[in-house]
Parts: C-alpha cells; sequence; structure tokens
C-alpha cells in the first residue's frame, strides 16, 4: 500500500473520530477513551490507539482524552483551525447546493468566489456567495490568493475550467465532472464521481440481495 492510500485511510479514520465525538449527547462525559471510540466506530482499540497518538499527546493511561481537546488536535491535525479559500466554477444544481451547504467553514473551507457563464446568474449572491463572470476566473484567483477550485460543469468544459484555475495560482482541484483532469503535477486532483458511486452502492445491494 502506498504513503498516499495510507495517508487518505488514516485521515478518513480521524474524521470519524471526529464526526462521533461531535455526536455525543451534551452530558456525555468530559472524557473519552481509544476503547470507547474503538468500540463505538467497530475499530481495532490498537489502530485508535496509534491513529490518536500522532495528533495529540495528552492521553493518559486509564483516564483517556478531555474530548473537547481531542476534538481541537485532530481537526488543527487536519488543518481545520486554518481557513483555506475555495472557488466554485458552475453554479447548476449541484454548485448552488454546494454554495449553500453551511458547513464547509466547520472544516476549514470558505468559499470566497463563484463563477458561471449565464447571464442570468451572474451578480446574483448565493448564500454568502456573488457569481461572477467565468471570464474572470484567472484574474481573480491569483488577486485573492484562491488555491481551491471547485469544478462542477458539464465534462466538456472541465478541462478549460481547471485551466483557467491553474492559470490563476490553484494547487487543488476538487472535481465533480466526469472526467480525467490534465494537470501539472504541483497540483492536486480530487474526483468526485456521483455516477460511479451510485454504480458502487447499487452492486453491493445485489451482492447482499437486497434488490
Amino acid at each position: 500500500m502506498s504513503k498516499k492510500q495510507m495517508n487518505k485511510m488514516l485521515y478518513n479514520r480521524l474524521l470519524s473520530y471526529l464526526r462521533y465525538m461531535k455526536q455525543l449527547p451534551e452530558d456525555a462525559p468530559d472524557n473519552i477513551s481509544s476503547s470507547m471510540i474503538s468500540a463505538a466506530l467497530g475499530i481495532y482499540d490498537v489502530q485508535v490507539r496509534k491513529d490518536l497518538a500522532l495528533v495529540s499527546d495528552k492521553g493518559k493511561p486509564k483516564i483517556g482524552y478531555i474530548r473537547k481537546e481531542l476534538i481541537q488536535d485532530i481537526e488543527c491535525f487536519l488543518g481545520y483551525d486554518k481557513f483555506t479559500e475555495a472557488a466554485i466554477v458552475g453554479v447548476g444544481n449541484l454548485g448552488h447546493a454546494l454554495l449553500s451547504y453551511e458547513n464547509f467553514e466547520k472544516y476549514g473551507l470558505r468559499i470566497v468566489a463563484a463563477f458561471d457563464t449565464d447571464p442570468k446568474l451572474i451578480g446574483t449572491t448565493i448564500g454568502k456567495t456573488k457569481v461572477i463572470d467565468a471570464e474572470k476566473i484567472s484574474n481573480l484567483c491569483e488577486r485573492l490568493g484562491i488555491r481551491i477550485g471547485i469544478i462542477t460543469v458539464p465534462s466538456q468544459h472541465a478541462q478549460d475550467v481547471c485551466d483557467r484555475l491553474v492559470q490563476g495560482g490553484v494547487k487543488a482541484i476538487w472535481n465533480f465532472a466526469p472526467i480525467d483532469l490534465q494537470v501539472p503535477d504541483d497540483v492536486i486532483v480530487k474526483n468526485e464521481d456521483l455516477v460511479a458511486s451510485l454504480a458502487v452502492l447499487t452492486r453491493q445491494l445485489i451482492e447482499k440481495s437486497v434488490l
């Protein structure tokens, strides 16, 4: 298994720990242990202990961690304590939904610009974000120091949009278009293929004889 794959698995586990702790009721105990997390999530206790040791040195034998402090340490490790500014290109149904989602800032992502080519959308505001003419992608991303680009345009336009984002200094692309993007070696791409995810889910249902 590659280091990249191992890191992805680590981040996914840390996200699971974070969600679990944040969903606990307000009257839950202030302290939490790796064994409690292990039992709740079905992850080996040894693995949980190793993961938590990477992000926090505040655990104590037989006591565990103070839950609020552990949440802060995990968020710090994942970079949630530092906002990363992003731009979204394509304000159709999916783009509109992402712009309307209010929890991104809890995870360190702040969408500061939205772009589209539709004259009816340009100049409008969705959530807190104004929709700007897509012709200004490169210039505005460079001026605002935007480092993450979110692509929600049809596949035939995605590479052109990607090129404009990269030209504007964007170093990470969150791509919802069903196409493999060509980017420089120093640019990260995370693909979200909704159709492929649905196909996997359907296949798993078939294998479990649910359908």
